[in-house]
């Protein structure tokens, strides 16, 4: 018979964006999302500066990687751009297919891109309140949009796995960009179809 875990309670700070006490903290700085923006020269560029900031960085309470058990935490992503492109997380898909996950937003204002590999794609609004659901199926990438930062909780399978490969290899399919001082989300043209 397997060990049953035990129950247990975290507090998630609505005000500041952040979950307190954590099982595991993980910073992505520019220089390990280098292949994800769609500016390369512009990313080697800040990078040549001897520049390498902290893009976003995910506080998450991990559980055993067995069915029926979920992973959740808390993801802030910085404010910023490279280029023009906002600052985003390098999106992905579960790679237990069909596992789905939930976003709720704390702080700050972005756009979540969806797609699936069939090239059908959603972007949506996270707002502090907003709640997404992506369903199996659906890659994902969280976009800040705003001027401060961008914190969400989350939930999902704790066997439900990453693959980030796909993303790094054809990218998504659109991007988020500013324009006249606003957000778009425009035709990624770099985007490599099936």
């Amino acid at each position: 018979m397997s060990q049953i875990s035990k129950p247990y309670s975290a507090i998630l700070d609505f005000k500041s964006g952040i979950i307190k006490a954590f099982k595991r903290r993980v910073q992505v700085k520019l220089s390990g999302l280098r292949e994800f923006f769609s500016d390369r020269k512009e990313v080697d560029q800040i990078l040549s500066t001897g520049e390498d900031p902290i893009i976003y960085e995910y506080f998450e309470h991990s559980q055993p990687e067995v069915e029926g058990h979920i992973n959740f935490g808390v993801t802030t992503i910085y404010p910023g751009k490279v280029g023009k492109e906002y600052h985003l997380t390098r999106g992905h898909y579960h790679a237990k297919e069909n596992a789905a996950e939930v976003y709720i937003g704390i702080t700050g204002e972005g756009i979540m891109i969806m797609q699936t590999k069939d090239e059908e794609v959603a972007h949506l609004p996270i707002r502090p309140g907003d709640v997404v659901y992506v369903p199996p199926f659906w890659a994902h990438r969280t976009v800040n949009v705003g001027k401060q930062k961008l914190s969400f909780f989350y939930a999902y399978p704790s066997d439900a796995g990453h693959d980030y490969e796909v993303i790094r290899q054809k990218g998504f399919a659109k991007l988020v960009i500013e324009e006249k001082g606003q957000p778009k989300v425009v035709d990624n043209p770099k985007f490599i179809k099936s």
